[in-house]
């Protein structure tokens, strides 16, 4: 039976309770730190010149569609009616925003240490402690907009840019594919500073604390983000049903990028699956 993935800011209190709970038993059991652990394990950067499945790659798309519905197959075990609602930040795009709510996501960091002291997910509630990560630091951190260098959410027009792509990726299919889908949305962009971070990557920044980085799954907005990114791809999947995944084929030996990217039926690490696997979502769950 398909199931619905709604705007945050459409929940019921109910909706936003039963969704809370869940995350919290999925912590409370250790399954929500080896979901984080998954994610740290698989964020390799193409500098380092081995296989990407994650990021800055063709599969950034295909990998993260399945890592949402590995977590939400495990929310829905404790609940069946949750599903991971997503966060429009073109829409919702400030810190007082309904997502920050002290019944929701919690709000922002202090000033200090960036500690965040309010909603379910503060360490000081003794339900959220940090033990996957790339730092030292047991409680959850968010730095909104980055006041000490300022960046703001990504903007309807910039995401409609992005929407006007007609190829989903191009070589050499890394982070510095001048074009394609896949790497416009993902946002790794020339230039210096915030201007090197777009559209998916410039929200983790704008977040900031534990949202950068390979241990961005410790904050549990993560989901709702990347609930948004994947409907923006279904969006470009319906506008443009003939472009296919690329590379269609395993880059040649003697290729930059041989062995280090998927190709459209090869396996993605630590699952198996293919990414022509997940091109279609429509029998599992839909937005709305």
């Amino acid at each position: 039976m398909v199931y619905t993935r709604k705007n945050q800011r459409d929940l019921t209190v109910a909706e936003r309770r039963k969704f809370v709970a869940a995350v919290l038993e999925l912590k409370r059991t250790g399954t929500y730190d080896r979901f984080v652990r998954t994610h740290i394990d698989h964020y390799t950067a193409d500098g380092e010149g081995r296989l990407r499945v994650a990021h800055m790659t063709p599969s950034f798309l295909p990998w993260h569609r399945k890592f949402l519905l590995e977590f939400e197959t495990a929310l829905r075990r404790i609940d069946p009616t949750v599903s991971v609602p997503y966060w429009d930040w073109t829409r919702d795009n400030t810190p007082t925003s309904s997502i920050w709510g002290e019944d929701f996501m919690g709000g922002n960091g202090r000033r200090a240490d960036l500690q965040v002291m309010t909603g379910p997910f503060a360490h000081s509630g003794g339900h959220w402690t940090i033990t996957q990560s790339m730092t030292e630091g047991r409680f959850l951190t968010r730095d909104f907009g980055r006041p000490r260098d300022p960046v703001a959410l990504p903007t309807r027009a910039q995401l409609d840019e992005v929407m006007r792509e007609r190829v989903y990726d191009v070589a050499p299919w890394n982070s510095t594919s001048a074009s394609g889908f896949r790497n416009r949305l993902e946002g790794w962009a020339p230039g210096r500073g915030n201007e090197r971070f777009r559209i998916h990557n410039r929200v983790h920044r704008w977040v900031g604390g534990l949202m950068l980085g390979g241990g961005s799954v410790n904050d549990p907005v993560f989901w709702l983000h990347h609930s948004f990114v994947d409907l923006v791809w279904s969006r470009w999947q319906q506008r443009n049903p003939g472009a296919a995944y690329l590379p269609a084929e395993p880059p040649p030996l003697g290729d930059a990028q041989y062995r280090k990217v998927v190709a459209r039926h090869e396996p993605m690490a630590p699952w198996g699956v293919s990414p022509a696997s997940m091109f279609d979502h429509s029998r599992i769950y839909r937005y709305v």
